[in-house]
């Protein structure tokens, strides 16, 4: 049986000049890009999944294009060669994207909000295989040719999901890659907004681009506020806000378990009070938190161990962890490897991510 199944494949492969039929053992699974938190990478299942594209969801002021800032710093850090295609139907403000670590002289833009002109631009930037990175921002601002053309009393409701619908579908051989991994892999983002739908006795929420992307995104994250980070300062009557606390949660993931949870504390303004910059995330607070969820950093009472140091109380080991970029790094493949194993990783809850994300924080609420 397993001759016969050979040959077919060799017969196909042949006709078809090309390795159409293949073992699935012979497979490179595509690396994984990191998105800067350990928290965020363990709720996707260790990072972004290689070669597949990803929706990135919210309201407004929510922190979508700032998480995808701070996934190209991150890899940016990571990789000197690491490249960027940026379809910016919104403004692409150089300042911010500086501010999040971003270099800009490695991300490449087209700025147009019509979208026959973003898509057919996305899909040579995808076929050319000249990037590493491939970011929509966002598809709610893009304007069909149809909808402009026409006046404001008629409808063109379904033109921009015909034309999202059949840019998928081109896609997938834009993106395809060679199996055995000896192609570099892309990460491709979309950066969307929530809408709720009209008419009916209860508001939906739904997003712009048909249902036909929902299918198409191995990943769909959906990101909320979870509360400001605020400081007390001189001369202001009330606490200023400094930063926020993202919460994010997985609507889909093909690459590992979905609804998955997690918390992040960035700072939009300075905040030496608190020991951050305009930029930044709190690695220590995310660092540590993951490594007690996971029991990499041993916890005995208010005494916590890791690599071999002893630290009493929690924020003695998020200083440090904040400082110590050779710690950072041996914690976070640490927890990575214990989350790779499905019957660890099954046994957290996101009533544990929870607990575990919100003990410890220090800041004046709103």
């Amino acid at each position: 049986m397993q001759q016969d199944a050979q040959a077919f494949a060799r017969a196909v492969n042949k006709e078809l000049k090309g390795e159409v039929v293949i073992v699935a053992s012979d497979l490179v699974v595509p690396r994984r890009y990191t998105s800067g938190s350990l928290a965020f990478d363990v709720m996707l299942g260790g990072g972004w999944p290689g070669n597949q594209w990803a929706e990135v969801l919210g309201k407004e002021q929510m922190g979508k294009t700032l998480v995808v800032l701070k996934t190209i710093a991150a890899n940016q850090r990571l990789d000197k060669d690491f490249s960027v295609f940026w379809v910016a139907a919104e403004y692409y403000d150089t300042l911010q994207a500086e501010a999040m670590g971003v270099d800009n002289s490695r991300v490449h833009l087209a700025t147009t909000r019509r979208t026959e002109v973003a898509l057919q631009v996305l899909l040579e930037a995808l076929s050319s295989k000249s990037y590493d990175m491939l970011v929509l921002d966002s598809w709610a601002a893009l304007l069909p040719a149809a909808e402009e053309e026409k006046s404001m009393s008629e409808a063109t409701m379904s033109e921009g999901a015909r034309l999202f619908n059949r840019f998928w579908r081109n896609a997938g051989e834009a993106g395809a890659r060679a199996f055995d991994g000896s192609e570099r892999p892309f990460l491709g983002v979309v950066i969307n907004q929530w809408r709720d739908t009209i008419g009916g006795f209860r508001p939906v929420r739904t997003s712009p681009g048909g249902h036909g992307k929902d299918y198409a995104y191995y990943t769909r994250v959906d990101l909320g506020r979870d509360e400001w980070i605020t400081v007390t300062r001189p001369n202001f009557e009330k606490p200023v806000k400094v930063g926020q606390v993202i919460a994010a949660t997985t609507i889909k993931n093909k690459a590992a378990a979905p609804q998955q949870v997690c918390k992040i504390d960035a700072y939009f303004r300075d905040a030496p009070e608190l020991g951050h910059r305009r930029g930044q995330y709190d690695l220590g607070n995310d660092y540590v938190n993951m490594g007690i969820l996971y029991e990499v950093i041993e916890k005995r009472g208010g005494h916590y161990y890791f690599g071999g140091e002893h630290w009493v109380g929690k924020d003695a080991v998020k200083e440090q962890i904040r400082a110590d970029k050779g710690m950072q790094e041996a914690l976070r493949a640490e927890v990575l490897e214990v989350i790779r194993n499905p019957h660890l990783a099954g046994t957290i809850t996101p009533e544990q991510v929870t607990a575990a994300e919100n003990s410890g924080r220090k800041r004046v609420r709103k």
